[in-house]
Order: C-alpha cells, then sequence, then structure tokens
C-alpha cells in the first residue's frame, strides 16, 4: 500500500524523493514524509498527515537544506491512526538516523517491551517506529549500518519493507523486503529504491527486482544485494517497457478517464507476439507443454477485480482447454486446507503482482506441491518470481485504484491461456483455434467503437443518475462476473450501494429488492450463439420490468428483442460468447467513473482504498 522512495547521488534528493512520491500516490495513503542528509551531514527530517500537497506546502514555507541522500514515504495507516507523529519517517538515536517502513511487523510489542524496559521511549503509536529505535540502538553498539540493519531485520517477524539512512553514513541508504516489495533503480552515478517501479522511472528505465529476505544497499557508484545472513544475491537485471509519461494523465481529467480510453490498446499490447497462424503460441510458456498436459485441475485465485476476470476465465478454460476450474478468493483459499496436489495448477492474477492474500495463496500452493502460474502486469513483481511460470498483460501502468484497463487486459490473458492450454492438449479443434484468434484480434477495434460511439450515452446516463442511492447488476453466464464487476466498480468510486448478481438467482430471493423505478443493469447474451441463456434472461427482464425497475440493458447490435422492455439500450459490437464480456464492462467503467464524477468525487482515490494490498 504505501509508498516508498530512496535515493543516493550527487543531485538534490528532496524533489526525487517528492516527485517519486507523487507518482506514488495511486498506492493509497493518508500522510507523507521525506528524511535527507545535508552537505554538513546533518539529517533533517519533516512529515505531515494528509495528502502530498500538505508536505509539499509545508516545504515550500520552511525548506529542508538540500543533500544527495535521502528517503521518502506515503503511509496507509494500519498501527495508529493518520498523525503527523504516526508518519514516517521514524527518527531514532538522538535524530541521527531515519527510517521508513511498509507492512506490518507482527512481533513489534515484544520488542517494544524490550526497548522500553531498557529506557527507550516512543513518540508514535506505530509498530514503525520500534525498527527504527531498534536500529539505532544496534548501530549505536556497532558503528555499521550495515551490520546493524542485518542484525534487525533478521529479528522482525511478518511483511515489511523497510529503508533507512544514518546521518554518520552519508550517501548510503539501506533496504530489506519480506512479503513486501522492493526494486532498485541503476542510474549513472545515482541509485534509487521504489516501492515499484514507477517512484524513479523518470530517471532510470534500468531495474533490479530484490527478492524475498533480502538486503540492498544503494551508494551513487555501487548496488549490493545479500540475503539476510550477509551472504551475496545475484539479481537479474530488466528494463522498464514504459517511460514516465505513460503514468501521467497527459490532459486527462483523470487517471481513471486515460485509462478507460487505454483499454484498446491494454488489449491489443496483450495479444501482441502471442497469435501466430491462427493459433496462441505464448513464447512465456514455452517448455511448460509436460506440465500442462499433466494437470487435471485448474484453481484461479485473484482478490476484488481480478477474481471476477478470473470467474470469466473459469468458463474460457473449461471450453477451450478440457480442465475443470475454481475460481478461490486468495484471502480464503489457504486458510480451509484446499485439495490440491502435484496435478494441480494454481492460476494467480494480480494487477501489481504484490497483492499480499495473493501472494501466500500463491506460497501456500507451491509449498503443497501444486504448479504456479501468475498473470500480472508489473514487471519484477514478487508474485511472477514466486510463480513457476508467468503471463504478463502489457497493460501499462495503471494509476487510479479503481482497475479499469488491467481488468480487460487480464480477461485478454486469461483467454490466450485457454486457448494456448487448448492446443498443447490437443482439446481444441483447429477451427475453433482459427475463429477464436480472429476473435481476438478483432477485440480492440471493437472496444474503440464502444468508447467512440457509446461513451457519450452512457456519460449521460451517469449525470441522469448521479442521486441514485442503489443500483443492481444482472448477468448469466461469462455475463454474471461482469455484473459482479459492474457494480464493485460502482462501489469503490460512488460510494453507493451496489450488488451483483447471477440473473438465474432473481427468483430465489434477489427479487425482493425490485421496487419501482430501481434502476437495474442486464448484460444480455448474444441471441445468436446463446439462444437459451438470451430467452431466459428476457424473461428475467419482464419479471423485473413487472415489478417497476428501470432497466438498462447492454446487448450486441440487431439484438431487436430487448427493446420492448428496456428504458436504454447500451450496444456492444457482435462477438462471440466468450469475448463478449471484455466488450460488455466498458459500458459499466464508463458510467461508474461518470456517476461519481456527477457526485464530485475523486474517481482515482476513493476513500479508504489503495490501489494495491500489501498486508493481509
Amino acid at each position: 500500500m504505501c509508498g516508498i522512495v530512496g535515493y543516493v547521488g550527487a543531485r538534490d534528493s528532496q524533489p526525487i524523493l517528492l516527485a517519486g512520491l507523487a507518482r506514488l500516490e495511486y498506492r493509497g495513503y493518508d500522510s507523507a514524509g521525506v528524511a535527507v542528509i545535508d552537505a554538513e551531514g546533518h539529517l533533517g527530517m519533516r512529515k505531515r498527515a494528509g495528502k502530498l500537497q500538505v508536505l509539499k506546502d509545508n516545504l515550500a514555507a520552511a525548506p529542508l537544506p538540500e543533500g544527495t541522500t535521502g528517503i521518502g514515504h506515503t503511509r496507509w495507516a494500519t498501527h495508529g491512526g493518520p498523525t503527523d507523529e504516526n508518519a514516517h519517517p521514524h527518527l531514532a538515536d538522538d535524530d541521527k538516523l531515519a527510517l521508513i517502513h511498509n507492512g506490518i511487523i507482527e512481533n513489534f510489542a515484544e520488542l517494544k517491551a524490550e526497548l522500553a524496559a531498557e529506557g527507550y521511549t516512543f513518540r508514535s503509536e506505530t509498530d514503525s517506529e520500534v525498527a527504527a529505535v531498534l536500529l539505532g540502538r544496534e548501530f549505536d553498539k556497532t558503528g555499521d549500518l550495515r551490520q546493524a540493519f542485518q542484525g534487525v531485520v533478521a529479528r522482525l517477524e511478518g511483511a515489511f519493507t523497510i529503508l533507512a539512512a544514518h546521518q554518520d553514513v552519508p550517501g548510503l541508504v539501506v533496504g530489506a523486503r519480506r512479503n513486501s516489495p522492493l526494486v532498485i533503480g541503476l542510474g549513472d552515478g545515482e541509485n534509487f529504491l521504489g516501492s515499484d517501479v514507477a517512484a524513479f522511472v523518470e530517471y532510470t528505465r534500468r531495474a533490479l527486482a530484490i527478492g524475498q529476505d533480502q538486503i540492498v544497499a544503494i551508494e551513487p557508484h555501487q548496488v549490493t544485494v545479500t540475503d539476510f545472513d550477509g551472504n551475496p544475491v545475484e539479481v537479474e537485471e530488466f528494463e522498464v517497457s514504459w517511460d514516465a509519461a505513460a503514468a501521467e494523465k497527459g490532459g486527462w481529467s483523470s487517471f481513471m478517464a486515460k485509462e478507460v480510453s487505454e483499454e484498446p490498446e491494454a488489449v491489443a499490447n496483450t495479444l501482441r507476439g502471442r497469435l501466430s497462424g491462427g493459433a496462441v503460441v505464448i513464447p512465456e510458456l514455452d517448455g511448460l507443454d509436460e506440465l500442462f498436459i499433466g494437470i487435471d485441475r485448474i484453481i484461479v485465485t485473484a482478490c476484488g477485480t481480478a477474481s471476477y476476470a478470473g470467474a470469466v476465465g473459469k468458463y474460457v478454460l473449461e471450453r477451450w482447454a478440457g480442465v475443470p476450474v475454481d475460481v478461490e478468493l486468495a484471502h480464503e483459499f489457504r486458510y480451509r486446507d484446499p485439495v490440491i496436489g502435484a496435478n494441480t495448477l494454481v492460476v494467480s492474477i494480480s494487477q501489481s503482482g504484490e497483492t499480499m492474500d495473493t501472494l501466500m495463496a500463491v506460497k501456500y500452493a507451491r509449498e503443497r506441491g501444486a504448479k504456479t502460474l501468475s498473470i500480472c502486469n508489473t514487471q519484477g513483481a514478487t508474485i511472477p518470481r514466486e510463480s513457476d511460470a508467468i503471463v504478463y498483460t502489457h497493460a501499462g501502468p495503471e494509476v487510479a485504484v479503481a482497475s479499469t484497463k488491467a481488468f480487460v487486459a487480464q480477461i485478454t490473458a486469461l483467454q490466450l491461456l485457454a486457448l494456448h492450454i487448448g492446443r498443447v492438449r490437443g482439446y481444441l479443434s483447429a477451427q475453433e483455434s482459427v475463429t477464436s484468434v480472429a476473435e481476438l484480434e478483432a477485440l480492440p477495434a471493437k472496444i474503440q467503437r464502444i468508447l467512440d460511439e457509446e461513451q457519450p450515452h452512457v456519460e449521460q446516463l451517469g449525470r441522469w443518475m448521479a442521486d441514485t442511492r442503489s443500483v443492481l447488476f444482472l448477468g448469466r453466464n461469462v455475463g454474471y462476473p461482469i455484473a459482479l464487476e459492474g457494480a464493485l466498480k460502482l462501489k469503490e468510486i460512488s460510494y453507493i450501494h451496489a450488488e451483483g448478481f447471477a440473473a438465474g438467482e432473481l427468483k430465489h430471493g434477489p427479487i425482493a429488492l425490485i421496487e419501482p423505478g430501481q434502476p437495474v443493469f442486464v448484460i444480455v447474451p448474444s441471441p445468436r450463439e446463446s439462444a437459451l441463456i438470451h430467452s431466459k434472461v428476457i424473461s428475467n427482464i419482464q419479471e423485473i420490468r413487472a415489478r417497476g425497475a428501470r432497466v438498462i440493458v447492454i446487448a450486441e447490435e440487431g439484438d431487436a428483442a430487448v427493446l420492448p422492455y428496456a428504458d436504454e439500450v447500451l450496444r456492444i459490437p457482435v462477438a462471440g460468447p466468450m469475448f463478449e464480456p471484455v466488450l460488455a464492462v466498458v459500458p459499466l467503467h464508463i458510467f461508474a467513473m461518470a456517476l461519481a464524477t456527477a457526485k464530485g468525487l475523486d474517481v482515482d482515490q476513493p476513500r479508504n482504498l489503495a490501489k494495491s494490498v500489501t498486508v493481509e
């Protein structure tokens, strides 16, 4: 959740830290702070509760001295409320040492009691300050920041990324990670640390990803990575595939508006290089044919929006790969003793690749002998590195908290995976492969048509419904997960009641919610290839219309059967049943954004939410 930035080099670190924190605002936070070691060798620190602008205004009024070593942090409160005192950095060793922390230190109470017994005092309610005071004590004993840091992190339990700097050791920032992200940026005479590459992509696209239980020390001309025991570790360099401009609004009213506009590009980029001669071939999965042939079950695990992509994936994997599929919420999966083994493939989905619940589910699956494959949008993230195989979505940076383009890219990646496995297992016919590849190739242009032709209509609908207090969403088959996604988007950014239902469940209880004027979105399947389901959904529409519901239908072009029963019709291009979800969700993303905007809400940073949930 929290944003972390570190810098050593020849430039003034403060603007670099603030710029990095600004690019990490999407992660969610409630306070911010920086610490800088100036040219005189003194450590200065400033932190404030509230938005990053509060800190910037404070620094503009009373600047810290310039310094070429610094660390910065945006905090999402866990231990202690969002106050100036609880904000990071935390100071220790007579305010000569500064420390920032992302995660939860589970044994902080025991360590705090130990330190209190020795006479140490604390200025905050946080678990993080305990690590700072402990490090200050160890540095006072050893006079060696690296040695002291190694000893401290070995004692910590839980999830953490920690960075620290000491005024007695300018030009050095140390960091460590366990179950929480940390990435190195490699510069020329300068080096960076960040909780993700957005922290430093303005300055360099060369990066290294820190592994589990590893320590890094950055200096202007050197980067050293070791394990917690001090043994050197080889870390593979990678190049960030996007630049800083891709993570900026570029004239759009919000990041969410920009990212919805990029949905066609996100799908196209996910397909690129993976379609060949009427078949799907995913280069990253070369050499894994035997694995796919040997599996007898797939479990898809994810949280939130990603779990709805996974639910769509269940339909396509079973249809094209011929393997039974279960979809599990990651935070439930490992706590119920699931039955898995060597012939189980666990597919995890995470935009950030750092979702803690999903990461722990992947680790659990590996411990139980299952094979693991991750679908992820972020290079160098933890979940891909913990998995046996990876399919990147290539959606580009997604800054808005509510996921849009990453969602359509995740569904696209699952479609690719299903077609790849179906080909490898010999389950998929050559004709269905050719037809499916043609459908995939057509998706980006079809999404663009929705944006061009339907967006004004949907936005107007959102403005008209700005005072609505509850919206329901219905879908069947692959439309059901899209109903869930539509409801989640509305809850996330407009703060109104919204629920998604399987349309067939309507008569089993939810129909009691229908009253005159109740808005209901219905995702209608194609009458061409899903005639039976289509007729049943039309019956559902008649049932709710008879009870006074206001019906907004999402239906393919040319479907005239919906017209007598719909108050509003939003059209999507004609597509095969397994490809309709990628199209049907686009109006729902636009609608949620339009309604929230009409209410005057911040669609990019909704209350109480963070982009990347890195604690359980």
